[in-house]
């Protein structure tokens, strides 16, 4: 998830986005997510980086799509990618092509991705049923606006609609702080090898 340290409210209202909105999306978070310390640690090549997020955040942005849970502020300042109860992040037949797509485009990097995709999935909390925000990002051009955080402000008002936990992973430490302004805690953390990054989980009781 990326920064948006700013919190304020947004000026124009989410909208769930729809097929025709996914090339929108997944350019956003790719620009989002340009200088994330986990992602970029994943993907370590610069020059590569934003053709290499494209191919995985377009997978996590369809599979999302499946639900209809991937929501875009007005001006396409902002989006939120999540998962309802129940749900996974990837189809089926995602999942069979995830690690083939992954090799098109990092080669030898692919372990390290892998790795990196893993050690989320054997973090993510199961014991009772809960929406996932697996991406958050603001368009670099908007950052400092508040338009990430008053989005997920609004996303949280749909899950606490329906009384349900929520959960997430800032895969920037330094959010999580901003997070827990929205009843987020630490639920744990793990890190990558060779003095790689830190990630937080953190969860939020139903309200």
């Amino acid at each position: 998830m990326e920064d948006d340290h700013t919190v304020t409210s947004t000026t124009d209202g989410p909208r769930r986005a729809d097929d025709a909105d996914a090339d929108d999306v997944v350019a956003l978070l790719v620009a989002a997510f340009a200088e994330d310390p986990t992602w970029s640690w994943a993907f370590p090549d610069p020059q590569r980086r934003a053709a290499q997020y494209t191919v995985l955040w377009r997978l996590i942005v369809e599979g999302a799509m499946r639900y209809r849970t991937v929501w875009l502020t007005g001006g396409a300042t902002a989006a939120s990618v999540w998962v309802p109860p129940g749900g996974t992040d990837l189809s089926p037949e995602q999942e069979a092509v995830v690690a083939e797509s992954i090799e098109a485009v990092t080669g030898a990097g692919t372990e390290r991705v892998l790795l990196a995709l893993e050690a989320f999935e054997q973090a993510h909390p199961r014991h009772e049923p809960h929406w996932f925000l697996s991406l958050l990002g603001t368009a670099p051009a908007h950052r400092g606006r508040g338009h990430g955080f008053g989005l997920l402000e609004a996303n949280l008002r749909m899950v606490d609609a329906e009384r349900s936990p929520a959960y997430l992973e800032a895969s920037n430490p330094a959010n999580v702080p901003l997070y827990e302004r929205y009843g987020f805690a630490v639920h744990g953390e793990f890190s990558f090898p060779g003095g790689g990054p830190t990630v937080v989980t953190m969860w939020r009781d139903a309200r």
